[in-house]
């Protein structure tokens, strides 16, 4: 159990180094956006590239941060249920969850997203518009961010069965989740 514990921690670290640099990717998108703004409407000028640069980091964001997402337990649940269970009941929850919804949709989809990124890389596929940026960098994210949430599943998974073994902390209640006051 120690060994699959120490994988846990490299799993969390890496998926935490990455969620945090990748929401710096928010205030790239907003400084963008600004600067694409007032040279369109100042300067009358506009390029598709930027719109699309605009997408291209929101979209890296919101792929790359899922698994710290997961990490840190912000990951959308519904908490009026969980909220009322043991924390034994939530593990299992958890556990099951991650068995047979989470793991197999990070999977299947980080599998069927490598054909397009394949395709896309060989014929060097660009944007239909105007202007527009080359496509390949996104796609290399959409496997990548999969395979990120699918370790981070297994992470979870292990954890959660290490504290119903009595091996190790409620992950959930030792997430490193923001505290919010009164809490």
């Amino acid at each position: 159990m120690k060994a699959l514990l120490k994988f846990c921690a490299v799993v969390d670290g890496v998926n935490e180094r990455i969620g945090r640099w990748a929401s710096w990717l928010t205030l790239i998108a907003v400084l963008v956006c600004t600067v694409n703004a007032l040279v369109r409407y100042s300067l009358h000028m506009s390029s598709n590239a930027w719109l699309e640069l605009q997408w291209y980091l929101n979209a890296g964001m919101f792929l790359l941060v899922a698994a710290y997402a997961l990490r840190i337990n912000a990951h959308v649940r519904i908490d009026v249920i969980a909220g009322k269970l043991s924390p034994r009941a939530q593990a299992w929850i958890d556990v099951f969850g991650g068995l047979f919804f989470l793991l197999p949709m990070a999977l299947i989809i980080a599998w069927y997203s490598w054909p397009s990124l394949v395709n896309s890389w060989n014929i060097q596929e660009m944007s239909s518009d105007s202007g527009g940026l080359i496509r390949w960098p996104m796609r290399v994210l959409i496997p990548v961010a999969f395979v990120l949430l699918a370790l981070q599943g297994v992470s979870e998974i292990i954890k959660r069965c290490a504290f119903l073994a009595g091996r190790g902390p409620n992950p959930a209640a030792h997430s490193g989740e923001p505290k919010r006051e009164g809490a």
